[in-house]
């Protein structure tokens, strides 16, 4: 069997376009961002910079950073949603990004049906998807509320579905964004417990959270991303150690 990885080489990642609004953007932008730009109205967001990384068979990595710091931009990277525009990024292996939680999904339908739409999106072929429909709303435990239209759902309940049918294809990287911090304690011990089994199988997590107890427990590996480039990389605890040094209060803002 060929190994599973990814691996990216200088890459980086800038947003660049007009601000509306006068008020709007264009007010809070320069100070939320560091600005380099010659005409007044345009922003120049370096999201990314220079991020070289390897993550391998078996992996679990956490990311950490203050809100700004691009974690979730690095992961719509890994995952192919944003291409970079600088650098290289290579994949081997089934990515399933556990995010945009509302992508994938019809409103109007109900859970089941939204079940079935989303499996097939994943690429799980319809028998398999049959075969394991019973089981994916039993993880979910929203019960008579899998008959419901979607849009009735709350955030949480969004997430138990996205949840229960991307980790039931088996995908062979698996990109998370806070999903673990939804939803009750019940759910999220289930959660935890279904991602040790992922792990089990030799596969490649990303995970990026604020809940330094959480990443412990599910990470090896933490990589600290600070104004959009890799601060530190190296095993959780002692990343985490470095970060509240760093950091401080802000961290627990």
């Amino acid at each position: 069997m060929s190994q599973i990885y990814l691996r990216l080489r200088g890459v980086g990642m800038t947003f660049e376009g007009q601000i509306g609004a006068p008020d709007g953007l264009k007010s809070w932008l320069p100070r939320v961002f560091r600005r380099n730009t010659a005409s007044p109205g345009r922003y120049h967001v370096e999201a990314l910079k220079n991020i070289s990384l390897d993550i391998g068979h078996g992996e679990r990595v956490g990311l950490i950073g203050l809100n700004g710091a691009g974690k979730s931009t690095l992961l719509k990277v890994l995952a192919g949603i944003y291409p970079p525009t600088s650098g290289t990024v290579e994949r081997r292996g089934h990515v399933c990004p556990m995010f945009e939680f509302a992508t994938g999904f019809e409103m109007n339908q109900s859970g089941w049906d939204n079940i079935r739409i989303r499996a097939l999106l994943l690429g799980m072929p319809r028998a398999e998807i049959e075969a394991k429909i019973e089981e994916i709303g039993a993880f979910t435990e929203l019960g008579e509320f899998l008959s419901y239209p979607v849009r009735t759902y709350s955030s949480g309940m969004f997430i138990r579905l996205a949840f229960a049918v991307s980790t039931s294809i088996n995908p062979e990287i698996l990109l998370l964004d806070e999903v673990m911090g939804a939803g009750d304690i019940q759910f999220a011990e289930k959660a935890r417990k279904r991602m040790s089994e992922f792990m089990e199988q030799g596969k490649i997590l990303v995970f990026s959270s604020h809940n330094m107890e959480q990443l412990s427990t599910l990470c090896e590996r933490t990589i600290w991303l600070e104004k959009g480039q890799i601060a530190a990389d190296g095993p959780t605890r002692e990343i985490m150690a470095l970060y509240h040094s760093a950091n401080g209060a802000a961290v627990l803002a």
